[in-house]
Order: C-alpha cells, then sequence, then structure tokens
C-alpha cells in the first residue's frame, strides 16, 4: 500500500516512516480498534529499579528518623547505653518510610544498606557532637571540671592496676622491655592531652558502633520490607 507524502505529493510506503524523497517524517493512522489490547497484568504505575535509590526522598527519610536516634543515643541521653539499638531501628525505619513514599514494592539488601549508611552517618555525627558540646557546657560553662576529672581518674586507676597485674605476670626480662612504653603511655593518659584523647576515641568508637548497626538496621528493613510486599501480591 502506498500513500503520498503531504510536502512533496511523492508515492511512499506505508511503512516508511519518512519520505525517501524528502525526509519528512510521515505520520501512521489505525483503525479503529486496531490498537493492541493491553495485557491485563501490566502495571499502571512506573516500574522502579530495586537497586537504585533516589536520594532525595531517602535523605529526607534518613534524618527524619536519624535526628531522633541520634539524641537517644548521644551522651546527654540516659539511654545511651542503647544506642546501636536506637541506630538499627531508626535505619531500618527510614527504609520504611522511604519503600512507602516511593510506592516501590520492594528494594534490594543492598540499597537499604546504602540507606542505612547516610542514616547512620547522620547519627553518629549526631551523637559525637551533642556528647561532645554537652562535656564542654558541664566542663567549662557549668564549672563541673572536678566530677569528670574524678570520673576519668576511676577509670585510669582502674586500668594502670590491670596494667599492674599483668606485668607482674610477666619475668623480669619482659618486665624491663615493655617497662618504658607503658610508662609513656601512664603519662600521656595522666595528662591533659590523655584525658582528651581517651573521651574523642570513646566516641569515636561509639559512633563506628552505630555507623556499622545503621548499615545492618537498613538492610534488615529492606529485607523485611521485601517479604512484607511480596506477602501482599
Amino acid at each position: 500500500m502506498e500513500i503520498s507524502c503531504t510536502r512533496c505529493h511523492q508515492p511512499v510506503l506505508a511503512e516508511n516512516c519518512y519520505c525517501p524523497h524528502c525526509g519528512l517524517p510521515q505520520l501512521v493512522y489505525e483503525a479503529e480498534g486496531a490498537a493492541a489490547p493491553s495485557s491485563p497484568d501490566e502495571p499502571d504505575e512506573v516500574v522502579h529499579d530495586a537497586g537504585t535509590v533516589a536520594w532525595k526522598p531517602a535523605l529526607r527519610a534518613a534524618l527524619l528518623l536519624a535526628i531522633p536516634a541520634g539524641l537517644l543515643s548521644s551522651g546527654v541521653s540516659p539511654l545511651s547505653p542503647f544506642g546501636v539499638i536506637w541506630a538499627a531501628a531508626g535505619a531500618a525505619w527510614a527504609v520504611t518510610l522511604y519503600v512507602r513514599k516511593q510506592r516501590a514494592a520492594w528494594i534490594t539488601i543492598g540499597a537499604g544498606a546504602r540507606i542505612g549508611l547516610v542514616t547512620g552517618l547522620m547519627v553518629a555525627w549526631l551523637a559525637f557532637g551533642v556528647s561532645g558540646s554537652a562535656l564542654f557546657v558541664e566542663r567549662f560553662v557549668l564549672h563541673q571540671a572536678p566530677q569528670i576529672d574524678a570520673v576519668y581518674k576511676t577509670f585510669s586507676d582502674a586500668w594502670q592496676l590491670k596494667t599492674q597485674e599483668s606485668v607482674a605476670a610477666k619475668s623480669p626480662a619482659e618486665v624491663a622491655q615493655v617497662q618504658p612504653g607503658l610508662a609513656r603511655i601512664q603519662s600521656w593518659i595522666a595528662s591533659p592531652e590523655g584525658h582528651a584523647g581517651i573521651y574523642t576515641m570513646a566516641y569515636a568508637f561509639s559512633s563506628a558502633f552505630l555507623l556499622l548497626f545503621s548499615i545492618g538496621g537498613g538492610a534488615l528493613g529492606a529485607r523485611w520490607m521485601a517479604r512484607t510486599r511480596r506477602s501482599e501480591i
């Protein structure tokens, strides 16, 4: 079947999309009812890639949950010993909110872990910052330095006692070998720099654990949402 080009009026085959003479795109008309029937199982909504994270809504969900989790995990909270639980729960909840907002059927464990990683970074940063700021205020604004130093001295005395017990079990040759290094460490711990360094390392280790548990919480949240959504289908 041939049709005529509307520009140059030359004959054009029906299957050609462009006029071979002038290059004008050709419009194709179909008779009524000739359209291919849509499959009843074809979803109307956009299919999301389960392994890809839309970071704008993910960051909003992560920030929303990272704030309470970070405050609960900081040194000002009486519930801070359970900080890893708050971090994991916050990351899992952030993944849940993200999946529901995106109306996705599910996301992969890797995508959930990435959302958990971002949530954990926020939680760790907030907990570290709040704990450090609270310590500064207590020491220099509220003038509670004697109480803080007393707590630190208890820790340092316990460490020295345990070290002396460990050294006492060694031979004289081994004691002579390790004694200079132990003396330097003890001198550093007793110094103001050592005091600040110990607190900084403690907060850093705590932040690292918060981050690791947040990654695990995000992965578990993605797995749980995948099971829930699949069971609903």
